[in-house]
């Protein structure tokens, strides 16, 4: 059986700075379980198989299961229902939440942290079989029972139509269904394996035109693989990274997401790299193409992508610049003298890829260019360190559940659960009966919170400031971000507040300052708020995005919901500091509080650029202009935004929002006027915070409802519909989000409106 492990760290090529705080990973034990046990894993994997295609999101079931046996939970509460005809009561209220604080204890590490699933793009898997099979250590760091799990995941997670979406619910599309039928073959699936569904995704490619039709980052990886030809790709230039930073375009002004991606991109392109060609990849070739792979013109494939796959088509503009390039710049780059300029090129690319790894510990920003970086490391020396530390931190990105084995979109979402989760806890004022578990987050907390820049030379990489902040999930990643530091400001500020033999000795007050100011560091000069770094440069550069996949990728956008995060956060810690850097505080605010009025949709919506969607934006607009002193009374944008909100509750009392709002631009509700649980306890939260309950508070009595009677036998509430979103067209998985939000919801709504 698997086993889950916990902030553990037994392998002398593994580095860490909090000695593995917050670190999940999954190992196989064939000697775990009874044979009921076993049994029973297996019946939760059968049963998610056989509703694959109306439930496409698992339930963490073999998480549950196994703290379940070793952290059982005795509800002594009922459940609590409240019937169509009946009010809502105090005693019900309590009890669902008691009985809901109860199970999520359960969940929570000794550390202090959640663990849970945070996968859902289907992109993520490939990159890393490829890179293990081209590196030749497939088999030696995947053995049998990881392969026979991410044959599961990917089976699972096929469309009807024998393609893979971009993620676990979306339509099929050429990049994820080439892809996913390359990984199966290279884990060791036979052309007509699958019970017919290798078959089924194989007529899926060629009947809409072949792999050459997959987009630049599949050209790329089928490149490295030998299944595509490097001819057939767009210029990924090394060179690029030798500009001055004084141009615009300089790859260190792109948003960190796309520049850590495309800067170990160029080093495999500038190499023109390939992995050995064996049978398998002459095979592969035969496969996936529509005319024999020899007769392909190459260079007339650099621009194709399939329909299914074009988000952002490219601007005329830029298969021109792409174009020049190609021929015209390439070919001298490779030749002598110029051929040194790309040599000198390679080698700083990899002096900032060898950065990025050992700042991360290895974990790196993400999971695309953990492998990219990987793969670059072993290209450059098989035998380096460098590519030890590397395969060391695989498994930190892998989550097994019931539909299989996953590749996550992070190392996890540790920090960011936890400073949600500890701000639903306080919001029941149940903090007294659930202190442990507060005591446990709190230590979590300080546990994560980035000590140091990642150098002292760390402009000289194109970095920020990072002392003070909190990451997205562990140290060890240890990237700022600016919604965690803010909402992990807030979270600990309140925590402060609450006596120390109840959750634990307050962290120094400079702690709290260097948060501060790496949050002030960050604000842009229209007031708003991106999510690593600074804004760079210009949207122009837009133009240039590569990517057909991912909307607004090239720079750092400012979005309402750090902006909001950051509002909420000095404001808590104004309260308790109310003389440090008060001037600079309150100007940023000012600041801060006029980009949100100003983001704010026509329709009195914002757009959410991390949650689905509207309801996640809006949830933030309010909380942040409430923070800012607005209020219904005196404030058009919360009057419109409540006017919004309630103009979409559905006749169940819910809401229930689709992930196509996030795609599409357009608020879409989930098919059969569905509610979700999740968009519900935003939309409660977001009324709450604008005074509804003094207004008319039936629409929040009608949510309570939904969400109490919603609560499962166990306590938790369950799991629907993918919830989390990025670069517009690719969603990911919030797992925490099914208990947190709506505990968080029914916390204010007991003493927001029943007890007012």
């Amino acid at each position: 059986m698997w086993k889950l492990k916990l902030s553990e760290g037994n392998d002398p090529w593994l580095k860490s700075v909090n000695n593995h705080v917050g670190r999940q990973f999954w190992e196989f034990d064939p000697h775990l379980g009874t044979p009921e046990e076993r049994a029973q894993v297996e019946n939760y994997r059968n049963e998610f198989t056989k509703s694959r295609f109306l439930t496409k999101h698992s339930s963490d079931l073999l998480m549950r299961f196994q703290f379940a046996r070793e952290n059982p939970c005795e509800m002594k509460l009922p459940m609590a229902k409240v019937r169509s005809e009946e009010e809502i009561t105090k005693e019900v209220v309590d009890t669902t939440l008691r009985r809901s604080l109860r199970f999520y204890s359960t969940l929570q590490a000794e550390d202090g942290f959640w663990p849970g699933d945070y996968g859902g793009p289907m992109f993520l898997l490939p990159g890393l079989v490829i890179c293990l099979y081209v590196t030749g250590a497939l088999n030696a760091i995947l053995h049998h029972q990881h392969r026979q799990e991410m044959c599961r995941y990917l089976y699972n997670h096929q469309n009807v139509d024998g393609g893979w979406g971009l993620h676990i619910e979306g339509s099929s599309t050429m990049f994820c269904t080439v892809l996913s039928y390359v990984t199966l073959r290279l884990l060791g699936e036979e052309m007509d394996g699958g019970d017919g569904c290798m078959e089924k995704a194989r007529k899926w490619v060629l009947d809409h035109g072949g792999a050459t039709h997959i987009p630049s980052w599949g050209k790329m990886w089928l490149s490295v693989l030998g299944v595509y030809e490097w001819s057939g790709n767009n210029p990924l230039l090394p060179e690029l990274w030798l500009l001055p930073y004084l141009f615009p375009a300089h790859p260190g002004r792109l948003w960190c997401q796309c520049r850590m991606v495309y800067l170990p991109m160029s080093y495999l392109y500038g190499k023109k790299f390939v992995c050995s060609t064996t049978s398998l990849v002459l095979s592969i070739r035969r496969e996936i193409y529509t005319i024999p792979y020899h007769q392909i013109d190459w260079d007339q494939t650099r621009n194709l992508c399939a329909k299914e796959d074009l988000y952002y088509p490219h601007p005329l503009l830029q298969d021109i610049v792409w174009a020049c390039i190609h021929k015209a710049v390439e070919p001298l780059l490779t030749r002598w003298p110029f051929s040194k300029l790309r040599q000198r090129a390679l080698d700083s690319v990899m002096q900032r890829v060898h950065y990025e790894d050992e700042t991360t510990q290895y974990v790196c920003l993400g999971p695309v260019n953990k492998v990219l970086n990987m793969l670059c490391c072993w290209v450059e020396d098989p035998n380096s360190e460098a590519y030890k530390c590397h395969l060391a931190r695989i498994k930190d990105y892998l989550w097994v559940a019931e539909d299989g084995m996953k590749m996550q979109g992070y190392n996890g979402s540790q920090f960011w659960d936890v400073s949600f989760a500890v701000q639903a806890i306080l919001a029941t004022n149940f903090a007294d009966e659930f202190a442990p578990m507060l005591k446990k987050a709190h230590n979590f907390m300080k546990n994560t919170q980035i000590r140091t820049n990642s150098s002292d030379d760390f402009n000289d990489w194109n970095r920020h400031i990072s002392k003070g902040a909190w990451p997205f999930s562990t140290p060890d990643n240890g990237w700022p971000v600016s919604d965690c530091t803010a909402e992990g400001l807030k979270a600990r500020i309140l925590l402060s507040r609450l006596p120390s033999d109840m959750v634990g000795e307050a962290i120094p007050a400079d702690w709290f300052y260097d948060a501060v100011n790496v949050i002030l560091s960050l604000q842009n000069k229209n007031g708003g708020f991106a999510s690593y770094e600074l804004t760079r440069s210009y949207a122009w550069l837009e133009m240039l995005n590569p990517a057909e996949t991912f909307g607004n990728i090239m720079i750092d956008y400012q979005y309402v919901e750090c902006t909001s995060a950051v509002i909420q956060g000095l404001k808590c810690f104004k309260k308790s500091y109310p003389g440090h850097r008060k001037k600079e505080i309150e100007a940023c605010m000012v600041k801060a509080i006029d980009f949100i009025e100003r983001t704010q949709q026509p329709d009195g919506s914002w757009y959410g650029s991390w949650g689905v969607c509207f309801t996640y934006g809006t949830w933030f607009g309010i909380k942040g202009l409430v923070a800012g002193g607005r209020t219904y009374q005196n404030s058009n944008s919360i009057q419109i935004a409540c006017e919004f909100l309630l103009s979409k509750q559905l006749v169940s009392g819910g809401w229930g929002e689709s992930y196509l709002s996030s795609q599409d631009k357009v608020y879409t509700n989930l098919g059969g006027g569905k509610s979700h649980l999740v968009n519900t306890g935003w939309a409660m939260l977001a009324l709450i915070e604008a005074g509804q309950a003094e207004r008319d508070p039936s629409p929040l009595h009608r949510a309570a409802k939904l969400l109490i009677n919603s609560a499962m036998e166990t306590g938790e509430f369950p799991q629907q519909e993918i919830m989390g979103a990025f670069n517009k067209n690719c969603m990911i998985s919030y797992s925490a989000y099914r208990n947190i939000f709506p505990i968080w919801a029914l916390g204010e709504y007991r003493n927001r409106v029943l007890l007012q």
